[in-house]
């Protein structure tokens, strides 16, 4: 009889402890809403989110041939959308894009150095620059 006392509180104890130990906890309150997460509260910026991520899905091969084959040159768009999702929107977007965390802090930094600096002009040919009268006559263009 003592025996199964024991028993009956050993099973007692156990079944406490295991029911504290997956008791459900409560949730943190957080005052941020999902409205104001996705940044659709304010009607202007979240337009200009979505359709920067639009952009961005119609720049993607600019972008995979920037990291596969060292091409610099992105789009003033595509830069763009990268910019106003990396500063205005959601930083994480583009991993959740599948660019790691620094292929998406390289495309940040690409943006925003080709936006402080200057295009400079592009080369013409040089035989549309050259004037008739510095060539000697054997070389001038007819």
């Amino acid at each position: 009889m003592a025996n199964s006392y024991k028993f009956l509180l050993r099973i007692f104890l156990a079944s406490y402890f295991i029911s504290t130990i997956v008791m459900a906890r409560p949730i943190p309150y957080t005052n941020s809403t999902l409205v104001a997460r996705l940044k659709l509260d304010n009607e202007e910026s979240s337009t200009a989110c979505w359709d920067s991520l639009f952009q961005l899905q119609s720049c993607t091969s600019e972008v995979i041939l920037f990291f596969l084959n060292g091409e610099t040159y992105l789009g003033q768009s595509c830069c763009r959308a990268i910019r106003i999702i990396e500063h205005d929107c959601w930083p994480s977007m583009l991993g959740s894009l599948g660019f790691t965390s620094e292929e998406g802090d390289i495309l940040r930094g690409y943006c925003d150095a080709s936006n402080s600096t200057v295009t400079p002009p592009h080369n013409t040919n040089a035989t549309t620059n050259v004037s008739h009268h510095i060539l000697p006559k054997v070389f001038q263009i007819p």
